[in-house]
């Protein structure tokens, strides 16, 4: 047995996570019937976003909806009671930074994922999806942003399966094929030109830009990624301005890859919904971000996750910048892009360690909840319907045996 730091323990009340997410024998063809009711004694309920603690709740969930909230709501005889007294239950997390599709096995594929790409096909690479899907539900993960490197739209797939009851899995978002300036995050060979493809769709000019955002939304995708900044040539600020304003005018929100201090700083200025990584940031950067409304998902590595990706001296990196980051009051959502295959480790196991960091970083246990949480579903779009325990949102709702507001690691240890 062994512990985590945010390893969720969600007990019985996985009962009505699988009752929401399970397929069933009629997933793609619905069969009318009465709704199921759930009755949930909560010792502790969480509300992220006021950061505070209500004691002896009972929550009424009638099919995929919470229906009532409170000290005493009456339990239908028809209801079945699942008793959480001895727990704290809160509402499901958010990863706004995953690749769902991709796993790189390091025996295999050295630390190059681009070795993974070729050598995994997309059907393949949707089923692993199913199963890195069903580990973040797991992992107590009910809603994803599921942000490109899946193959010629393996990610569609894969969100639709959850959507339809075909698979279990988190709530999702897409990006389908990744928008770079030529050549993507790899370097190319002449004779070799299109291994990149259909991993990115490379956009140079305006008319290539406009066209890689509508294919996108054609096949599928339900937000924007772009790389502004893996190539010598980087995405200009009028660049990224134009491809927000085009994604906005179709209704999408646009994710901007940033590995460098330049990249961000454009990104930043041209107003992105999300900068992600964002490592090399400047106070003055943070600033501008904070200024622009842009969100931080920082994807801030353990030292442990550096290390299996290839880069252990950014761990203190990343942890300092989110650390100022947060001091600056830069808008934060919890992301970790995890995608390296760990022996013993599960896609959800991974994405819970990342807590660590911003423990490291000294970030409130609160506020760390609330990245997770409300930042997240507000950054998604998705705050009307999740996100938080309340009458009328979905029941996306985890548990865990303790939870402790003053300590440095905002959830108890669970033991499996």
């Amino acid at each position: 047995m062994r512990s985590r730091a945010i390893l969720l323990c969600v007990l019985v009340l996985s009962i009505v996570l699988l009752a929401v997410t399970m397929p069933t024998a009629a997933a793609q063809y619905p069969q009318p019937g009465p709704e199921r009711v759930y009755a949930i004694k909560a010792g502790k309920l969480v509300d992220p976003e006021k950061g505070t603690t209500e004691t002896n709740q009972i929550i009424l969930v009638r099919g995929k909806r919470i229906e009532a909230v409170g000290a005493n709501v009456s339990i239908p005889a028809d209801a079945k009671v699942i008793d959480l007294s001895k727990s704290t239950v809160l509402p499901g997390l958010f990863d706004a930074h995953t690749h769902l599709c991709m796993t790189l096995k390091k025996e295999r594929d050295g630390n190059s994922y681009f070795i993974t790409t070729l050598l995994d096909p997309t059907p393949y690479r949707a089923i692993e999806g199913v199963a890195n899907a069903r580990d973040m539900l797991a992992a107590g993960f009910t809603t994803v942003r599921d942000v490109g490197n899946a193959g010629n739209y393996a990610d569609t797939a894969l969100r639709e399966a959850i959507e339809r009851g075909v698979v279990p899995g988190p709530t999702m978002l897409n990006a389908g094929r990744i928008i770079a300036p030529y050549g993507g995050q790899f370097h190319l060979q002449p004779e070799k030109r299109d291994l990149a493809t259909p991993e990115y769709a490379f956009a140079d000019t305006h008319d290539e830009m406009i066209k890689a955002i509508r294919e996108n939304i054609h096949y599928g995708a339900t937000v924007i990624k772009i790389v502004v900044d893996d190539q010598k040539y980087i995405y200009s600020a009028d660049d990224i301005r134009f491809m927000v304003e085009e994604a906005h005018r179709d209704g999408l929100k646009l994710a901007a890859h940033c590995w460098t201090r330049a990249g961000a700083r454009n990104a930043a200025e041209a107003g992105v919904d999300s900068i992600e990584h964002g490592e090399m940031m400047t106070n003055e950067d943070l600033q501008l971000a904070k200024k622009n409304h842009v969100v931080l998902v920082g994807t801030d590595f353990t030292e442990r996750a550096a290390r299996e990706g290839g880069f252990p001296e950014l761990h203190p990196v990343f942890v300092d910048r989110l650390k100022r980051a947060y001091q600056i009051g830069v808008t934060m959502a919890f992301g970790t892009d995890v995608f390296v295959y760990v022996p013993g480790e599960t896609r959800g196991t991974l994405a819970a360690e990342y807590v660590d960091s911003w423990v490291e970083a000294g970030v409130p246990a609160k506020d760390t909840l609330r990245a997770m949480t409300i930042n997240a579903a507000r950054l998604l779009g998705v705050d009307a319907g999740r996100a938080a325990i309340k009458p009328g949102l979905a029941a996306d709702i985890i548990a865990t045996q303790r939870i402790r507001w003053t300590a440095y690691k905002p959830f108890a240890k669970c033991h499996s």
